[in-house]
C-alpha cells in the first residue's frame, strides 16, 4: 500500500498564512523522510481558513525543498482556466523537476458563484463544457490535439520529453467515465463524499482505455486520517477536525480550533448527527485500527494508494500522525 499526502494548508487559530505555508513546506520535508509517495496541495479561494489559494507556486517551493517525493495539485480548478495555460506551468514544473510532478484537477466552481466570476473574469463555462477541456488539457500537454482541432498549431512550451502525468479529482461515476475514456489516473475524493465511491472505481477499471497519457488505470482514495497511540486519543485529536468540518459546512469561519476550546456538550443535535455523518469520510484511531480500516478500503476500492489529509489544530500532532501510520504501513 502506498501512502501519499493531500495538504489543503488549513490555518491553526492563533497562526498567520505565513507561519501557516511554511509548515506545508516542513510537512512535505517531513512526510518526505516517512517515505511517502507524493505531496499534493489543494486549491481554494476567498476563505479566511486555508492557504492554499495558488497550487503552482506551493508546488514549485515543495519541489525545490524536497528531493524525491512526487509533488502535485490536487486539484486545479479546470474550468476556471485555459488548459493551454495549465498545460505550459505543468510543463514548466517539469522541466525544473523531471518526473517528480502530477496534475491533478477537477470541475469544483472554486467558491460562491461570486467567487468563481472573479476567477473567470466573469466568463464563466458551462459545467458540461469539461470533457472538452479535459480532452485539451491532455492535447496540450502531449502535443496529440486532433488534426482538425482550431488550436492545432498552437504549441505548450517548453517542449519537454516528459509531460507529467494527469489525474482527474472526481466524486461520482460520470468523473470515472472521464478518465477512463481519456486514459488517464483517478484519485476519488472519499474525503468529500464516499457515497459513490465503489461504482466511480468500478467503472474506471472497467471502462478504461490507454493512451497516450498511460496505459493501463491508476487510482488514487483521499481520505481523512487521524491517527495517535491510542483510539482515544485520536479522538481527542480529532475534535478539532469534527469542528472545523461543521464550520465549513455551514458557512462559518474555517480556522482550526484547539480541542481544548470545543466543549463536545455543546455541539446541538444536529451537529452530533453531522458528525457522525462525516466519520464516514474519515479514519480516527490507533494505528492498528487505521491500517485495518485502511486494508479493508484497499479491497473495497481495489486500489493500492491512499492519499492522507489530517486537519487538526497542532502541528506536532499532525506530523506524528503521518508518522504512526508510517511505521504502522511498514511493520
Amino acid at each position: 500500500m502506498k501512502l501519499s499526502v493531500l495538504d489543503q494548508a488549513p490555518i491553526s487559530k492563533g497562526d498567520t498564512p505565513e507561519e501557516t505555508l511554511r509548515k506545508t513546506i516542513e510537512l512535505a520535508k517531513w512526510t518526505e523522510s516517512l517515505g511517502y509517495h507524493r505531496y499534493w496541495v489543494a486549491e481554494h479561494h476567498n476563505t479566511s481558513g486555508l492557504a492554499s489559494s495558488s497550487p503552482e507556486i506551493l508546488m514549485t517551493n515543495i519541489a525545490a525543498s524536497t528531493n524525491q517525493i512526487r509533488v502535485g495539485s490536487g486539484g486545479i480548478l479546470l474550468p476556471q482556466y485555459s488548459p493551454y495555460k495549465i498545460a505550459e506551468n505543468a510543463k514548466t514544473l517539469s522541466a525544473f523537476f523531471p518526473n517528480r510532478i502530477d496534475i491533478g484537477f477537477g470541475n469544483s466552481p472554486g467558491g460562491s458563484p461570486s467567487t468563481q466570476k472573479a476567477l473567470t473574469d466573469n466568463h464563466i463555462k458551462p459545467i458540461d463544457d469539461f470533457p472538452r477541456q479535459v480532452s485539451d488539457l491532455q492535447g496540450f500537454l502531449y502535443n496529440s490535439l486532433p488534426r482538425d482541432h482550431k488550436f492545432r498549431l498552437v504549441k505548450a512550451g517548453p517542449r519537454i520529453d516528459n509531460p507529467p502525468p494527469m489525474w482527474l479529482l472526481g466524486l461520482t461515476e460520470n468523473g470515472a467515465k472521464n478518465a477512463a475514456n481519456l486514459g488517464i489516473g483517478f484519485v476519488f475524493g472519499h474525503f468529500i463524499n464516499p457515497k459513490y465511491g465503489k461504482i466511480a472505481m468500478e467503472r474506471y477499471y472497467n471502462d478504461f482505455k490507454p493512451s497516450i497519457s498511460q496505459q493501463s488505470p491508476s487510482s488514487i482514495v483521499c481520505i481523512f486520517v487521524v491517527c495517535a497511540e491510542t483510539d482515544e486519543e485520536a479522538e481527542e485529536l480529532a475534535l478539532s477536525q469534527d469542528k472545523w468540518l461543521i464550520n465549513v459546512s455551514k458557512g462559518r469561519g474555517t480556522k482550526v480550533l484547539s480541542s481544548k476550546e470545543i466543549n463536545v456538550e455543546d455541539f446541538t443535535d444536529e451537529e452530533q448527527d453531522l458528525i457522525k455523518k462525516n466519520r464516514k469520510r474519515c479514519i480516527i484511531g490507533s494505528p492498528e485500527t487505521v491500517v485495518a480500516k485502511l486494508k479493508e478500503l484497499e479491497t473495497y476500492y481495489q486500489t493500492d494508494e491512499f492519499m492522507i489529509i489530517t486537519n487538526i489544530y497542532n502541528f506536532e500532532d499532525k506530523k506524528k500522525s503521518y508518522k504512526l501510520l508510517a511505521d504502522a504501513i511498514t511493520e
